[in-house]
């Protein structure tokens, strides 16, 4: 497997701010992958980072326990060579990448129906299969990658609108009740939360599947609408908008057809995230999301996001770990950033759409072998 052309190979000198950043961190993030893939290795992307070449540096990794700042930062330069990734499609304005915000919502919920707590996360229903080319069914649209099973053979499943109406009650598929429609519509945007509940426990809800349709962000549509200027489109535009306009949430949220479904897992370190699609605990300010597609889950990448200020009030340049991905996070050049648990770090992902530079940490093995 041979690099694709989109890296260029750089040095560790050439990373802006690469000597001020602290790299323990990061250096933690990997590690925890390096873990995980003795149980099952990661596939590796199509832009040629082979997840065989990891081998060497996830294997002094795991042996490891307590280094330092500086030891993990010798670290990486031993192991990895830096490549500066070239965005295709170009990103915003500048033609850089593209980085966004993402994070771990914290909402108070209750184990059952009240009058307060009414709006329900819901389980994987029985009916919900996976579909691919060997069971779609004639003329259902190619995007969909979950369907509803019927004696018939699979169809689209409910969408949004349809089971907030009610299409799957009496199913005993609740989780758990939140209060608000808003905060649980944004639970599924980030596809997890912390709840915590009336009892006094703290739980966590996770993705376990979705209905399969489309995802159309509500900033859009309020957009398109020309009610909020799409350079004034933020999470908290969005929730200003909708607390403004009570009447009008179910006409704007079922515009997207898209519906989550969760599974329930344990809070186990409360200073870390979900298990995300790495199968890893994020990390924050430490885990990117990715295009899987094209990158190995794993990579380091060294992210120069100078105009981004929002984690710590300075330009953005910091060492992160590939161990999420995302249906919106296509490209190259572009990545999710982990803020994350609970409202300060919904504070800074829901700011975040900055241009950056991204620098992907290619094993020394592969240096040299772009094609």
């Amino acid at each position: 497997m041979s690099l694709s052309p989109l890296f260029v190979e750089k040095s560790f000198a050439d990373l802006p701010g690469w000597g001020g950043d602290d790299h323990l961190p990061a250096f933690e993030a990997f590690r925890r992958s390096a873990f995980h893939v003795l149980v099952k290795p990661y596939r590796s992307g199509a832009l040629g980072v082979d997840f065989g070449a990891f081998a060497e540096a996830y294997a002094e990794a795991r042996g490891v326990a307590s280094p330092d700042g500086a030891q993990a930062r010798a670290f990486f330069e031993r192991h990895f060579i830096p490549m500066l990734v070239v965005p295709m499609p170009v990103g915003v304005e500048t033609g850089a990448g593209l980085v966004t915000g993402f994070y771990e919502p914290q909402v108070e919920a209750s184990p059952v129906r009240t009058d307060r707590f009414t709006v329900p996360l819901l389980s994987r229903p029985a009916d919900l299969v996976d579909v691919d080319d060997a069971n779609r069914s004639q003329g259902m649209d190619a995007y969909l990658a979950f369907a509803r099973q019927t004696a018939d053979g699979p169809v689209e499943y409910f969408d949004r609108g349809a089971i907030e109406r009610g299409a799957l009650t009496g199913q005993g598929l609740e989780i758990a009740w939140l209060a608000d429609k808003v905060d649980a519509f944004f639970v599924h945007v980030q596809g997890a939360a912390r709840l915590a509940m009336t009892d006094g426990r703290l739980c966590r809800v996770t993705y376990a599947a979705k209905s399969g349709q489309r995802f159309t962000g509500p900033g859009k549509v309020l957009s398109e609408l020309g009610e909020i200027p799409l350079s004034q489109v933020t999470m908290q535009s969005i929730r200003a908008w909708f607390k403004a306009h009570p009447g009008r949430v179910d006409e704007i949220l079922w515009q997207n057809r898209s519906y989550i479904f969760f599974r329930e897992a344990e809070v186990e370190d409360a200073t870390l995230g979900p298990i995300a699609a790495a199968k890893v605990p994020l990390t924050p300010g430490r885990s990117v999301a990715v295009d899987r597609l094209l990158h190995t889950f794993g990579t380091p990448f060294y992210i120069d996001a100078p105009t981004l200020t929002a984690f710590d009030k300075k330009p953005f340049r910091r060492l992160m770990i590939a161990q999420d991905t995302g249906s919106a996070i296509t490209g190259p050049a572009r990545g999710d950033l982990f803020a994350g648990s609970g409202d300060a770090a919904g504070e800074i992902a829901g700011v975040v759409r900055n241009a950056a530079d991204f620098y992907a940490l290619v094993p020394r093995a592969l240096a040299g072998s772009a094609r």
